[in-house]
């Protein structure tokens, strides 16, 4: 297999200039398993999540009435935070930045911050999207692809949202043993996990990508990184799940957020904060009270509890009682799964929590 960017409409449904994926295509091979199945072999150490992928949701009809409401609901709000982190990237980067989505919950974010920057200052930015797995760091084949190609320098990394901030970490720490200068810095939407310095908000709140897998990501799986696939000079890999095209609303999502744009006003921003890692501090403080012994299976704010809900075996979610509005589809989900949710009070920094299933746990 050879390294070299994909791009749509061969790999994934957004347009040729939304985004350069630098995946190697897995579209070919049997890569999913039964979530329970898959549940126990990364908890038994047998096997590590990017491994293999779950089997894609399929939403329900309700469901999807479900996300087209949260969008309708959200995307002026989106379109508000996308502009001021994108006007963020430009101060700190200037108008040669290049944006480098964590894929693929910050890829169609990525697009966002790409057309952000073509509507306000008629820039035509690249965007490529790359694989970071935690435990295993970053794709360092498509940093090498990226620094062939541009000053590390330039490089802004973008992302959905914060959970607790391990991918944070992870990117810090994968970011340390590359050469030509790469920053670590993450731009994202949403940081409830409080551990970033270039952010939208800080508020909790739902980002409708959130409430899908592929469907609003491009047709394209979460990314995998198996040795018996990928060899050390290929990037991570992914599926692009062609079939599911009749359900794809990822330009419907970006499309409807676009067309805020007019209105957003980047800089009406929040001040900002230095990361303080309260959000980490409130995981670990979780994880101890509810005897789980392991902040991965501890995962917080909207859009991480979604995955949980999506992709592995949830245990129990614990919602804020003062954040209904966002959590409609968190309640059907957990009702479809028939997980309980547990209203909490108190100084939670999340809207929500969700919480897998520890081996052994009973119900």
């Amino acid at each position: 297999m050879s390294a070299h960017p994909l791009r749509g409409p061969g790999f994934g449904s957004y347009r040729p200039d939304d985004v350069a994926w630098l995946l190697t295509d897995l579209s070919d091979v049997e890569l999913e398993a039964p979530t329970e199945e898959r549940e126990e072999a990364i908890q038994s150490g047998a096997a590590h999540y990017a491994e293999s992928l779950p089997i894609e949701y399929q939403p329900s009809p309700e469901y999807q009435m479900l996300f087209h409401a949260a969008l309708e609901e959200s995307a002026a709000r989106i379109a508000q935070a996308v502009a001021v982190i994108t006007e963020r990237i430009l101060e700190e980067r200037g108008p040669d930045a290049v944006l480098v989505s964590l894929a693929r919950a910050g890829t169609p974010v990525g697009v966002l911050a790409r057309r952000w920057a073509a509507h306000a200052h008629g820039l035509d930015l690249p965007h490529y999207a790359v694989s970071i797995v935690r435990g295993r760091g970053i794709d360092t084949a498509a940093m090498a692809h990226l620094a062939r190609h541009h000053d590390p320098r330039d490089v802004m990394f973008v992302d959905g949202w914060t959970g607790k901030g391990a991918i944070t970490r992870e990117l810090a720490e994968a970011v340390k043993g590359l050469d030509g200068g790469f920053s670590p810095e993450l731009a994202v939407l949403a940081d409830p996990g409080r551990c970033v310095r270039v952010y939208g908000t800080r508020e909790d709140f739902l980002i409708p990508s959130a409430c899908l897998n592929s469907t609003v990501s491009g047709l394209v799986s979460r990314t995998v990184l198996n040795r018996d696939l990928i060899g050390p000079a290929d990037f991570h890999g992914a599926k692009f799940y062609k079939d599911l095209a009749y359900s794809d609303v990822s330009n419907l999502f970006l499309d409807r957020v676009c067309a805020y744009f007019t209105s957003a006003d980047p800089s009406d921003r929040p001040a900002v904060e230095e990361p303080d890692w309260s959000g980490w501090e409130a995981v670990s403080r979780i994880s101890r009270e509810y005897g789980i012994g392991d902040v991965n299976l501890v995962k917080p704010g909207v859009g991480e509890t979604t995955r949980v809900l999506l992709r592995r075996v949830p245990w129990r979610i614990l919602a804020r009682s003062d954040a209904r509005a966002d959590l409609a589809h968190i309640r059907m989900l957990a009702a479809e799964r028939g997980v309980p949710v547990e209203e909490v009070d108190g100084d939670l920094p999340y809207a929500c929590v969700g919480l897998i299933k520890p081996r052994g746990a009973g119900s």
